[in-house]
């Protein structure tokens, strides 16, 4: 049995010489590149915010989050006789309460109640002393979320079933991170959602190719060796500044949302968080699931390319899986299908989505 444990002892040792390597490749990494990593990491992008008009009917809400903060939001009710569910949306980076207006009307006239919330420092919500928000999703965003949760869950007018998330692009995230271990919400469609490292890693690719020209050894990196190096070059760097490190990651709760379905919405044309992300998040998620692919649409305009198409397929979405009376689900039938066709045509459109 001497052999064996030469053989131990080999593995051991190899294995620590490529662990040794590779922290080592990638210090070399950091101290190349890591300042242009940290730099466009910070760049705030140019995103096309979606607007919305206050409504008069609508309910201005002030709540607290769970860490003291004001926060500050607009909840919709639907003029249906009888509400058919609860909706929580999160707003994009940057977007006021009012941007659920172009995106959940619809859903509003199809007779479910949504609210919406600015995140803080953002809006007329309370800001944090020292906290800049950035595009990436951070602990803070998830705290505000769950808040928002546990606002509508103990409302007086409170949904007793559960409620369902709708959110776009950051707020999509925040939301996703919020309700993956609370059941109390009971499905979820997002629009341009991404994930901070599904994002930073294939930018990191691109930075990396402009300052180096050993194209060869760039291929042969995996992600995960740029997603370890990323990320111990942005901790460290915030770490060295006194800054907090608060940026938290979606893809590894994408598998918890199941059994409860989702719909990822994402726009074919968007060249700041490109399909393969979105569907690298689709594909971390279990079923049941489904990934439209809205052609033509940039990040944020799917509601706007797509139009009644869109409407229809979220409207159906909340109908079957967040109705709960089938009595007013009959009722409503002719509202949720006022937008150019029935809501039976609208779920034997296929085209450009996958499901599973």
């Amino acid at each position: 049995m001497e052999w064996l444990w030469y053989a131990i002892v080999g593995i051991v040792c190899l294995s620590g010489a490529v662990w040794t390597g590779n922290r080592l490749f990638q210090d070399y990494l950091i101290s190349r590149y890591g300042k242009h990593l940290v730099r466009g990491f910070e760049e705030k992008p140019i995103f096309i915010i979606p607007r919305g008009q206050p409504l008069e009917s609508a309910e201005n809400v002030y709540f607290h989050s769970s860490d003291g903060y004001q926060l500050c939001g607009c909840y919709l009710r639907t003029p249906a006789s009888r509400r058919l569910g609860v909706i929580l949306f999160g707003v994009p980076y940057g977007a006021s309460r009012w941007t659920c207006v172009p995106f959940c009307e619809k859903l509003v006239d199809a007779g479910f109640d949504v609210f919406a919330f600015e995140f803080r420092n953002q809006g007329d919500s309370e800001s944090m002393p020292g906290y800049e928000p950035l595009h990436w999703v951070t602990k803070y965003d998830v705290i505000d979320a769950e808040s928002a949760i546990e606002y509508l869950r103990t409302r007086p007018d409170a949904e007793p079933t559960g409620i369902g998330f709708f959110g776009v692009s950051k707020g999509a995230a925040a939301g996703l991170l919020a309700s993956a271990s609370n059941p109390y919400v009971r499905c979820f469609v997002t629009d341009g959602v991404f994930d901070t490292f599904t994002v930073v890693v294939p930018f990191m690719r691109k930075w990396i190719a402009i300052y180096s020209q050993r194209r060869w050894l760039q291929r042969i990196l995996p992600s995960w060796f740029y997603e370890q190096a990323g990320r111990r070059c942005l901790e460290r760097d915030y770490r060295n500044r006194g800054k907090d490190w608060h940026y938290v990651d979606l893809k590894p709760v994408m598998g918890s949302l199941s059994p409860r379905p989702l719909l990822m919405i994402h726009g074919a044309a968007d060249n700041y968080i490109a399909p393969q992300i979105g569907q690298a998040l689709f594909e971390a998620a279990k079923p049941p699931k489904e990934f439209w692919l809205v052609e033509g649409a940039k990040h944020n305009t799917s509601v706007h390319v797509a139009g009644d198409e869109y409407h229809r397929r979220v409207i159906e979405f909340f109908r079957e899986h967040l109705a709960s009376n089938p009595a007013a689900l009959n009722g409503y039938a002719q509202t949720a299908g006022s937008a150019n066709g029935s809501p039976q045509q609208t779920l034997a459109v296929s085209r450009g989505s996958s499901s599973s």
